[in-house]
């Protein structure tokens, strides 16, 4: 499984992994990264990353610190960091994180809200100002 190769080094050890043959419903909360290569549906929440394989459903309301989508996920997903859809990647939801990477072939069906741990609120335009009363005259030299 190549999935297991492209781990997050830094994390260390997988600390769940629910096989492809596995399915499990409710509210599954962990503090380490999570690995999805079967069907989940409920909640998921985790402190660290969470991987959903390319053979993975996800009906949930996920969470994590990064994460990475070669299955589908329907639901609406926050990443603190980074979240990252592969070219069979699916996301049908909303999404919020501050790093986005979407590969040719992916599917995103969902409002995306990216902000930054230094971004700022936006700020309105400025509105338009009414045009006086007014109409174009021409100058008094015929201009």
């Amino acid at each position: 499984m190549a999935m297991f190769d492209n781990r997050d080094k830094r994390t260390g050890e997988t600390e769940t992994i629910i096989g492809p043959t596995v399915q499990v419903e409710g509210n599954f909360q962990g503090a380490g990264d999570v690995v999805v290569e079967g069907q989940l549906s409920g909640t998921l929440k985790t402190q660290k990353s969470l991987r959903v394989g390319e053979q993975a459903r996800v009906k949930a309301d996920v969470e994590a610190s990064d994460v990475f989508v070669s299955g589908e996920i329907r639901g609406n997903v926050k990443a603190r960091g980074r979240l990252e859809l592969t070219a069979t990647g699916k996301v049908l939801g909303n999404i919020e994180t501050a790093t986005l990477v979407v590969a040719e072939g992916a599917v995103l069906h969902g409002k995306v809200t990216m902000a930054g741990k230094d971004a700022l609120p936006l700020e309105p335009l400025e509105a338009e100002r009414p045009v006086t009363g007014k109409k174009n005259q021409k100058s008094q030299d015929g201009k």
